[in-house]
Order: structure tokens, then sequence, then C-alpha cells
């Protein structure tokens, strides 16, 4: 096991496995404080929170963090499917993969039933695993969080290899961007995407995996009266617009909205449920580092957000979506969720005040190479990033 981080264009290509494993516990921390803080109650103890809850893309982020939340601050059973690579004696395993041990073996300590696939979420093969798991249990889910961020998918019915672009439409897209870990600044631009590669980052970021999902899970009838699903997306401040929210990857979040529409609807009839695509706040991700002006946009928010008070991370960002836009109601049941005018939920609401925004957009005009340290959240951005593999964690003895 290497216990230095190797990176690669801005990507961390190892883990550490104890340190994936601590960092886990950090967060199964946090959400006991939070518990304890709110006085939410588990199911054993009293409670109508969630009970039997499926995550797909469990091992990493906002996937992890929900399943950890779902887990340790409201009691629920938990299934989670994400694709790993199992370590070796030569090579280490994929950070999710040591993750969901870890949750794994602390969730069935506490008493938990969870259960983790390492399977591609994408075929109707896994999908049948998953739902016989879910007829063996004796119970009936009523939470499917739809966190899958693969760059590829194939089709289930036709085979077809799908891969997905971050890049803009119609135009070129450039800024300065950040290499967090030579702390320099450069220019990067990214060219237009092609038709085909719009139309595949929608095949493959979109909703139609989700919406094959909840159909055979109604068919399967293992959902729960009330059920709900929830995925998640980002839309950013007006400057990443062009690359984001209006480029190939908001064409694929555009279309999981509607996607959340029609599945709301179908879950109404069916089951008294509901689905929803919640905007979540910016943070460190494999992706982020490397497009256009999002390295240095997340770098100045961190340090603006943190001097408000108001920074977040995943799991903090999970805990708050539960406790205060999912199970708002009797005793920690699921109550009325507050939406915007698209019926989106925002718990991107932080990052997106103005006083926030126009705080950054005051840095982002000041900022050049020799200042980037006034200006940047250097060491909290670069400890997200490492942190996400499992270096930089409290607690760890990395030396040789």
């Amino acid at each position: 096991m290497n216990n230095k981080p190797m990176i690669r264009s801005n990507i961390c290509i190892n883990a550490h496995p104890e340190g994936c494993a601590k960092e886990t516990d950090h967060q199964i921390d946090y959400v006991k404080a939070q518990k304890a803080k709110r006085g939410i109650k588990t199911n054993k103890e009293g409670g109508n929170g969630p009970k039997f809850v499926l995550v797909l893309g469990c091992s990493t982020g906002y996937g992890l963090a929900s399943r950890i939340t779902a887990a340790f601050e409201y009691g629920a059973d938990t299934i989670g499917v994400s694709f790993e690579k199992e370590g070796t004696e030569t090579k280490c395993g994929t950070p999710g993969f040591y993750n969901n041990k870890e949750f794994d073996k602390v969730a069935t300590e506490a008493g938990l039933y969870a259960k983790s696939f390492n399977a591609d979420a994408f075929s109707h093969e896994t999908r049948k695993t998953i739902i016989d798991e879910i007829k063996a249990q004796g119970k009936k889910v009523d939470l499917i969080v739809y966190s899958l961020a693969s760059p590829v998918r194939t089709d289930p019915d036709t085979g077809v290899l799908y891969k997905s672009v971050i890049k803009p439409i119609g135009e070129n897209y450039g800024g300065a961007a950040l290499d967090i870990m030579t702390e320099t600044l450069s220019e990067k631009t990214a060219e237009p995407a092609t038709e085909e590669e719009i139309e595949n980052t929608v095949k493959v970021m979109g909703g139609a995996d989700w919406q094959i999902w909840i159909s055979q899970l109604l068919e399967a009838g293992v959902l729960a009266d009330g059920c709900r699903t929830v995925a998640y997306s980002y839309i950013g401040p007006k400057l990443s617009h062009a690359i984001y929210r209006n480029g190939t990857i908001g064409q694929a979040k555009k279309d999981l909205e509607a996607t959340a529409r029609n599945l709301s609807a179908q879950l109404k009839a069916a089951v008294n449920g509901d689905a929803w695509v919640s905007v979540n706040k910016g943070l460190v991700t494999r992706s982020s580092a490397v497009i256009p002006i999002i390295s240095l946009y997340l770098s100045i928010l961190f340090k603006v957000m943190k001097a408000k008070g108001n920074h977040e991370g995943c799991i903090e960002q999970m805990e708050r979506l539960f406790a205060e836009r999912l199970y708002t109601g009797d005793n920690f049941a699921a109550g009325n969720v507050p939406v915007d005018e698209n019926n989106l939920i925002r718990i991107d609401d932080w990052e997106m005040q103005d006083d926030v925004q126009a705080e950054v957009d005051k840095c982002m005009s000041l900022i050049t190479s020799e200042n980037l340290k006034e200006y940047c959240d250097l060491d909290g951005y670069r400890h997200d990033f490492l942190a996400a593999n499992g270096f930089d964690v409290e607690g760890v003895d990395y030396s040789d």
C-alpha cells in the first residue's frame, strides 16, 4: 500500500484503506452528534423516519452521506449499490470499496441491516438481484436515493455503451483553472460538444436509468406506501452555466428533472409516493478539479462560506436535506417538502445567497497567481480532495 497520494492530471489515482475507513467513521460521528442535537428518534426509539432505504451510488460523496444519515440518524436498514474495484496484493481498491466495507461493519455492529452490492447499477441483472434481496428481507423500501455519477453507461436493452462529457454547447468555454496541488493558475479551454456527445451524456447522466429502477421496483411490489425517491443535481453560479447548467451535464440534469416529474405522478398513483431532484452545494469531486473555472470558484466559495460560518461538506448537506427537507413531519416522519418554483429541493440555498455570491464575484475579479492564498481556501480544498481518497485524514498514520 502506498501511503502517499498519487496525483495525475489533478486526479488522485490511489486510495488509502485506513484513511477511507476513518473518514467514513468521521461522517458517522457527525450524524450521531446531529441526531442528539436535533433530538431525532430512530425507528427503534419510536421515530417515524425512513425504515428501509435503497441507495444507488452509495460509496462516495452524496450517496455515502445519504446512506450514513439514513442509518445512523434515523435507524434505517439500507441496501447500497456501487461498482468498485477490490484491492489486491499489488494494487489498492477504489475509495468506495473501503467506504462500503467500513459502513457495513459499523452499521451491523449497531444492530442495523446493511448490505452493499458491488455491481453495475445500470444492468437489469443487478436490479433483479436487489429486488430478490428486498423480498428476502420481507420488507418494502420507503426511500430510494439515486446518486449515480458514472462517466459511462451500457444500455441494458441494446448493449450500447454511452460515454458522458463535460463540455459547453455551441461555443468554447475557457477560464482560469486552479491546480490545488501546485497552487498555480492556468488557462483551460473546453471545446463545444457535438450533438452525439450531448445525446450520450443525457443517456448516462439523465433520468433514463432512474425511471427504469422505479418502474421495476414498483412492478415487483417492493415499494412501501408513501415511498419517496430523490436524485441529486447542481446548478451553480452564472459564471459556470456555460460549462455546466447550459452545457452537456446541464442537459442531462434537465432530463433528470423531467424524469422526476414523471416519477412523481407515477409514484403518487401507485403508492401515494413522490419524487424530487435535490440541487446540492458545489463540492470537490473528481470531475470538478479539471473543469475550467470550477476549481477556482469552489476554493473561493469555501473561504467565503467558512468566514460566514455556513460552509458544508457532503455529510452536512445530506443531514440537513433529511432533517430539514424530507423528514419534517410528526415524530420525524416524511413531511411536506419545500421546493422552488420548478419543484426542485434547494439545499444549495446557502451557497446561492446574494451576499455569498457577491463576495465570491468580488474575489474572482481580484484573483491573480500572486494572491491565491489571500482569496482561496487552498488548504481546505486540498484536504477535501485528498480525504475523498483516504489521505490527509485525522487520526491516520501515513508514515512509511
